[in-house]
């Protein structure tokens, strides 16, 4: 719901429909207990970014977007290998580092552009990004610190859910969201004062995992 909530608000969403929970349990089911509505579209769909380094941006832009940390971190495939089939240990990893080089911690964080394949991937990435405990990350829905106005904003875009997932496209165009956000670009799904963005992308049942943090400033 709160994903769609967010995709409605932004003209690039396949999905520009709020959904209900009742709507949510009277879709079919996937592999129980995941329903239709919990699970993102394989969408078609591209997204640019240009890189540079900060003094060749300078020529372009007077609003460049910093990337200060990426950082990536694999685990096993298998899902069967893993010690906790609700932990990522590549999302775990790499987000540790990418705090440590940027020398942030969740707390300095404004927003997330998370991969919610499924709704249940989205509160993982809650626990598994140190923004709350193990257990904790259905909490953080049910009180609302991960909508737009809330304490650490998740997928202003509408993520994968509502916004779609193009798959190849899916990781650059969380990178465009950012960039929009930290320029104040967003329009109805702005988030006020965003300073700081990060994008979290995985991939391969989560084998694999792309922690990126931008900002305003370097």
């Amino acid at each position: 719901m709160k994903n769609h909530r967010n995709g409605y608000y932004n003209p690039k969403a396949q999905f520009r429909r709020l959904i209900t929970v009742e709507d949510v349990y009277k879709s079919p089911v996937i592999a129980d207990p995941l329903r239709l509505l919990h699970c993102s579209p394989v969408s078609d769909g591209a997204a640019t970014i240009i890189l540079a380094d900060a003094k060749t941006a300078k020529k372009y832009t007077d609003r460049p977007v910093y990337i200060l940390a990426c950082a990536q971190a694999s685990d096993t495939l298998g899902l069967y290998n893993r010690k906790d089939l609700t932990t990522m240990e590549s999302v775990v990893s790499a987000s540790k580092v990418a705090y440590e080089t940027a020398r942030l911690k969740p707390k300095d964080i404004d927003f997330v552009e998370a991969h919610d394949c499924f709704t249940i991937a989205e509160i993982m990435a809650y626990e598994d990004l140190g923004f709350c405990e193990k257990g904790r990350g259905g909490k953080m829905i049910e009180e609302g610190l991960t909508e737009i106005d809330g304490e650490i904003p998740f997928n202003p875009s509408g993520g994968l859910k509502a916004k779609g997932h193009p798959v190849g496209a899916t990781g650059v165009a969380q990178a465009v969201e950012v960039v929009l956000q930290l320029r104040e670009e967003a329009e109805q799904r702005q988030v006020k004062g965003a300073k700081i963005g990060m994008s979290h992308n995985i991939g391969g049942t989560g084998s694999t995992a792309v922690i990126t943090i931008y900002g305003r400033d370097v």
